[in-house]
């Protein structure tokens, strides 16, 4: 975050959900943005990268602390990504430890293809990680969906298709459903290894060898290789994390961070 703007993160509220409710109410989806007339080049505004960047718009949209109720116009428009790494911010600027993590939405324990990025913070009396769920609301409504099994992460998701244990939730419409699979998840398992590394990625975004995996042109090492990435985003070692991360094949390239 700037300095310039770190004025706005001050007066947070002190319990964790809150602060993740305060980063729900600063998002608008882009369908609702379109619906409440917002101009087209404020749609852009959902390929923002960095969190210092969201915070940025949200300071010249409405210039008030984050906490503070804003209209729906003068929220960032954007997804769940936008508000998990808003969230992860502001925890941090809390004191809380957090960081982001990309997935999937699972229901009746199938897991339905939809990606879906959150926040973890750092809960030390039980030493554990606290998973929230923050959605995106244009009346900030919607409560925080916290709930054990409501979610995957990628590695998780892989690591039961590499078990034959990925069941998907069957369409409600009596349709064939989306496209999405093991591609989609093994992708996104490279996302979730560079969150954890604190390197802010779009869900759509492809790097490294994602362009091969979705043309089927990946050799079977490969899936070793995720394998072996979905394994360290479980066990959450720092160095372990960094030192995979620093591969050729997983590495963000330089010029995507600018």
């Amino acid at each position: 975050m700037d300095a310039a703007h770190a004025w706005v993160t001050q007066e947070l509220p002190a319990d964790p959900m809150d602060i993740c409710a305060v980063a729900q109410a600063l998002v608008v989806s882009p369908v609702d943005a379109q619906a409440l007339g917002l101009p087209a080049h404020r749609i852009e505004e959902r390929s923002v990268r960095p969190v210092r960047g969201l915070i940025a718009v949200l300071a010249q949209l409405y210039p008030e602390r984050l906490h503070r109720p804003r209209p729906p116009a003068a929220r960032v428009v954007g997804t769940s990504r936008h508000v998990a790494v808003l969230a992860c911010t502001l925890l941090r600027a809390r004191g809380f430890p957090a960081r982001v993590r990309a997935g999937f939405v699972v229901r009746g324990g199938h897991l339905t293809g939809e990606d879906l990025w959150i926040t973890e913070y750092w809960f030390g009396p039980e030493q554990r990680w606290i998973r929230t769920h923050p959605h995106v609301a244009v009346d900030g409504a919607g409560g925080i969906d916290s709930g054990p099994g409501s979610f995957l992460s990628a590695g998780e998701a892989w690591q039961r298709y590499r078990g034959g244990l990925l069941t998907q939730k069957p369409p409600e419409d009596g349709g064939t459903g989306s496209s999405w699979g093991p591609v989609e998840i093994s992708c996104a398992t490279v996302r979730d290894l560079a969150a954890l590394c604190q390197v802010e990625m779009l869900p759509d975004d492809v790097w490294g060898r994602m362009a091969q995996v979705h043309e089927g042109r990946m050799p079977a090492a490969y899936d070793n290789l995720i394998d072996v990435t979905a394994s360290a985003c479980a066990r959450g070692n720092t160095a372990d994390l960094a030192r995979l991360f620093s591969t050729g094949d997983l590495a963000v390239p330089p010029h995507m961070l600018s």
